[in-house]
């Protein structure tokens, strides 16, 4: 009897390779250009063991390991030992952020789009839809294990053998796994694919953070996250095994618990049902601009608090920070690069530079509300009254503008705050703030382009996400892949001056923020322009 669960499944495998197969195809291959071309970039920066101890001693700070992870392997830095602890703990992140995304999409996307119930009415049992997902998961992280174990073996760099290698690759699938198992588990208790969609990332950003905390000051914290796991299997260094065995081991027990709750829920309902609304709509929902916002406040609360606790967790290591380089002759003279600036200020800009890119993604989520609605045909209703496509579409840029405005101003607050809390000499709070809101041109000029997209493209509208990786491989990687100025200005995050080391660029500032009003307004033409639904 039990059987008849998962009759079918094999039919629903294939229908999701074949309708998911380019957009697999690309994360896989993704993931293979950033590992080997970083490696290889790795022994052309650093040529000897001189150079790379030298790059080991500037990763020995908090504010670092807190970034991407305790430095193993940090007395003798060899290639391996340099490409995992630079590079496992982030890319281990984006391949989490790919399980949440696919096994969302097909999960309770499919079953919110009403697909899941005509496929139910073939003869196919009640728990394959998820299963097959889950199977799908375990092929593509198992062929992004083998794609980078062998390929970065196939670099032949001196000190990458392949059991390091595979056991990157491994490190990577087994996270991926653990996410795609904790996405199936919120696509049962949520009622909605942005509610599983939504929790997962916060998970995925929990554990991202218990694991910063923990790192830096108590490493049984890092217990408590998954990515804290992976990288204590000391890849190239001692090579343990037995972090990755346990996520695999978890992941299959959260997959597990996933399955029994698929089975005992109603299709369509959620462990965590939306609350009943009101017989009668609050008059804040008279306006275009206000219904976007309704729709979306919880996540913009939600965002807000968790771009605070991020900033706050990037200023508690900046009191340790200070006494590190005060301590290490070494790092004031790699680091100490202007005059009437302290050590702490001048480590501001990278630390803001990536915090405004994670800010930029609840801005465009907000925007890209729009699209979702315009897809499940719910724009429709609101478009037959006396609303325009013009107020609609700018009632969610105007939210998208607002959104970052106070996502960029919680984390710069957040790090302001707590850091002035463990440093001996502090700054004034509006160091921090300033530092963090010179970013929001870079930020306007990536909602004006998905603005741009949705209005004339809306099918390319996930051209911005690629933006904003590209983007952060600029910015969080720009010093070490030293790319040439025109490859660094091709993000709008290129423009933007390292505050408060460098002068604020008032001009710049305008000509950026004045591209965003332009891609916005052109959006908002095509937007009038186009076929809705099409």
């Amino acid at each position: 009897m039990a059987n008849h669960l998962f009759d079918g499944t094999g039919e629903l495998i294939r229908l999701i390779v074949r309708r998911d197969r380019i957009r697999i195809a690309a994360w896989l291959l993704a993931f293979a250009l950033m590992t080997l071309s970083t490696a290889a970039a790795f022994t052309d920066l650093y040529q000897n063991a001189a150079e790379r101890q030298a790059l080991a001693e500037t990763m020995k700070n908090p504010a670092m390991t807190a970034m991407v992870g305790p430095g193993f392997g940090l007395a003798n830095y060899t290639n391996g030992a340099m490409m995992a602890h630079q590079m496992l703990l982030m890319t281990a992140v984006v391949v989490g952020l790919m399980s949440v995304l696919l096994v969302t999409r097909n999960t309770r996307a499919e079953e919110e789009d009403g697909r899941t119930e005509m496929i139910r009415s073939l003869p196919v049992g009640r728990l394959s839809g998820l299963q097959s997902t889950l199977w799908v998961m375990l092929a593509v992280n198992v062929l992004l294990t083998l794609t980078i174990g062998f390929g970065l073996y196939a670099l032949g760099i001196e000190g990458m053998d392949l059991e390091g290698s595979l056991l990157y690759g491994a490190a990577l699938g087994s996270t991926g796994l653990v996410f795609a198992a904790i996405t199936a588990v919120f696509a049962q208790l949520s009622q909605s694919s942005r509610g599983a969609l939504g929790w997962s990332v916060a998970v995925l950003v929990l554990a991202y953070l218990i694991r910063g905390i923990g790192d830096v000051g108590n490493e049984a914290v890092s217990w408590f996250s998954p990515l804290g796991w992976v990288i204590r299997s000391e890849v190239y260094v001692n090579n343990y095994w037995w972090p990755v065995l346990l996520t695999i081991g978890v992941a299959l027990a959260i997959a597990g618990f996933a399955l029994y709750l698929n089975s005992i829920r109603d299709l369509g309902s959620g462990f965590l049902p939306s609350r009943t609304g009101r017989s009668k709509a609050s008059p804040a929902l008279l306006s275009p601009f206000s219904l976007a916002f309704r729709l979306q406040r919880t996540g913009i609360i939600a965002w807000a608090i968790g771009m605070f606790v991020l900033g706050a967790s990037y200023g508690s290591v900046l009191g340790d920070l200070e006494a590190f380089f005060a301590d290490v002759d070494l790092m004031q003279e790699l680091l100490v690069v202007q005059e009437g600036f302290t050590l702490v200020e001048q480590f501001l800009p990278i630390l803001m530079s990536v915090l405004a890119i994670i800010v930029a993604i609840p801005s465009l989520l907000a925007f890209l509300k729009l699209k979702s609605e315009e897809k499940n045909g719910r724009i429709e209703h609101i478009l037959g009254r006396a609303v325009s496509r013009t107020r609609l579409m700018g009632s969610y840029l105007v939210l998208a503008f607002l959104i970052s405005i106070v996502m960029t101003s919680m984390a710069g607050l957040g790090m302001g705050i707590v850091g002035n809390s463990l440093m001996d000499e502090t700054l004034p709070l509006s160091t921090f703030y300033y530092a963090a809101i010179v970013y929001l041109p870079a930020i306007w000029a990536m909602i004006g382009l998905s603005a741009l997209l949705m209005g004339w493209f809306e099918s390319l509208t996930g051209f911005v996400w690629l933006y904003l990786a590209f983007s952060f491989v600029v910015v969080y990687m720009g010093s070490l892949f030293q790319f040439p100025e025109w490859v660094v200005q091709v993000s709008p995050f290129g423009h933007i001056p390292q505050w408060p080391i460098e002068e604020m660029d008032i001009g710049a500032a305008a000509v950026l923020a004045g591209i965003a009003i332009l891609l916005a307004i052109g959006g908002v033409v095509g937007y009038n322009k186009r076929d809705i639904g099409l």
